[in-house]
């Protein structure tokens, strides 16, 4: 007799949804959207720091091969992943406006010089644009860090109003019977893992993107101080 009592009551986890009342399928719901975002910021950062990894080898393989600064910067402007390509443009051009020289060939020109405050102006440039690259690699991160620090406690709603369900079917029938209390704490348990469910993805993907863009962000600084050095070896007067 009391297997058919647990067998009678034994319900999959969609069929406890379904019981629940309308403000725990409400907290589902929220939860589920949170997750759903979460997976869809965390794949699409994955391809795209992929990509820009792949394509800063590209870049860093040319730039270390070729003797023209105007075909490392034809080349870059093909790698539309790679943020150091984009830092080394910025620094490119603000060199070809404070030296004045035709983009045929800035490299092979010996006479044309700069002055201290003109490879100031070149690194303001690449560091202004090193920053709008840190700035576009962390986009939509902050949600992964909202994910996983609200859902737990919408979890939480979701378990605190289920045990209210529980207790008010126990004063309506007079006697806490498991049929009665049954659909509370089920709504109130799933809420409680739906809000887990969501926030430790979005947590641990959140210090993995985090470290990738640290990564990133040490890679431009190096490039950057190397970019500086070359302009003022060759054209600092």
């Amino acid at each position: 007799m009391p297997e058919a009592n647990v067998e009678s009551y034994s319900m999959s986890v969609m069929e406890m949804i379904s019981h629940s009342g309308w403000m725990g399928k409400s907290v589902i719901l929220v939860l589920v959207i949170f997750s759903i975002m979460s997976w869809a910021i965390i794949l699409q950062k994955f391809f795209v720091y992929r990509m820009a990894k792949e394509q800063d080898g590209r870049f860093l393989s040319i730039f270390s091969k070729s003797e023209s600064l105007t075909n490392i910067y034809n080349f870059s402007r093909s790698l539309k992943y790679s943020p150091i390509a984009r830092v080394f443009a910025s620094g490119y051009n603000e060199l070809l406006r404070m030296s004045k020289v035709d983009r045929e060939d800035a490299k092979n020109h010996p006479e044309t010089e700069l002055s201290i405050s003109d490879i100031k102006g070149i690194t303001l440039a690449m560091n202004k644009t090193i920053n709008k690259e840190i700035d576009h690699l962390a986009h939509r991160l902050d949600f992964l860090a909202t994910t996983g620090s609200t859902t737990p406690f919408i979890g939480l709603f979701g378990t605190v109003w289920g045990i209210m369900t529980s207790f008010r079917a126990i004063s309506v029938k007079g006697s806490a019977s498991i049929g009665g209390v049954a659909p509370g704490i089920a709504e109130a348990l799933i809420a409680t893992a739906a809000g887990l469910v969501a926030a430790i993805p979005a947590v641990i993907f959140y210090n993995y993107l985090s470290n990738k863009i640290r990564l990133f962000t040490s890679r431009m600084d190096d490039f950057s101080d190397e970019f500086i050095y070359l302009a003022e070896k060759t054209f600092l007067r």
